[in-house]
């Protein structure tokens, strides 16, 4: 049998969020370990020189690491790799390499794009990550400044949109490429829906995310994501 299967994650990160919706997709049992994003090298040691999450330990004690890889291993391993059954022609990949290139850097504007949004953001993920005493209040008040000053602001500016009209031509562009159909797998999600869910999921537990609900046919396959869940 070996030992149950686990998943390090933080539990606000966008790539764990990728490969979290894949196992719900398929009913896995999958222990989580939240672990401290101020200690990350140290924590993830084991899994040798990668030091990011998520982390996927097998088993068998096989490590496996990085988002897009993790979630085809999980595919081939556990589902026959029916949610990569597309990824053999040049539009799924096209789009996969879309949402881990593209819509990925669309979470930091969303999250930090304002200094009071860059607040919210840091103070929420205090609460929800797993931090010691210090490094919970280091984070909430140092952090909001930084993610705000360094990096968002140059992203918001560098695109030229606020925002919420970045993530919603985003969603235009990525629902009109379902040519009708309910998923971009077709008539059930495929590789690239579980890509593009995990980053826009991911910003489902901050106040931020009422942007993106008005967003008709992003919010219509969002939820039928949701429901595709386990």
């Amino acid at each position: 049998m070996g030992q149950q299967p686990t998943l390090h994650l933080l539990n606000t990160c966008p790539f764990c969020w990728k490969v979290r919706g894949v196992i719900e997709h398929l009913n896995l049992d999958v222990k989580h370990v939240p672990v401290n994003g101020m200690r990350l090298k140290k924590e993830l040691a084991f899994a040798g020189d990668w030091g990011k999450v998520p982390v996927y330990t097998t088993s068998t004690g096989e490590h496996v690491v990085d988002s897009t890889p993790l979630m085809k291993h999980l595919d081939e391993h556990h589902n026959n790799g029916q949610l990569s059954r597309n990824l053999g022609d040049e539009r799924s990949q096209t789009w996969l390499n879309w949402a881990d290139t593209t819509l990925s850097k669309a979470t930091v504007p969303i999250l930090y794009g304002s200094l009071g949004s860059a607040l919210k953001t840091t103070t929420r993920i205090s609460k929800l990550e797993a931090f010691g005493f210090v490094s919970k209040r280091l984070y909430a008040w140092a952090g909001f400044p930084i993610m705000w000053g360094i990096i968002a602001r140059k992203r918001v500016k560098s695109d030229g949109r606020a925002p919420k009209q970045l993530w919603h031509d985003l969603l235009t562009e990525f629902t009109d490429a379902h040519e009708g159909q309910p998923f971009f797998g077709g008539e059930q999600p495929d590789l690239v829906d579980f890509a593009a869910f995990g980053y826009m999921r991911s910003v489902s537990p901050f106040p931020q995310f009422k942007l993106l609900e008005d967003h008709a046919n992003g919010m219509a396959w969002y939820n039928r994501m949701m429901a595709s869940l386990a």
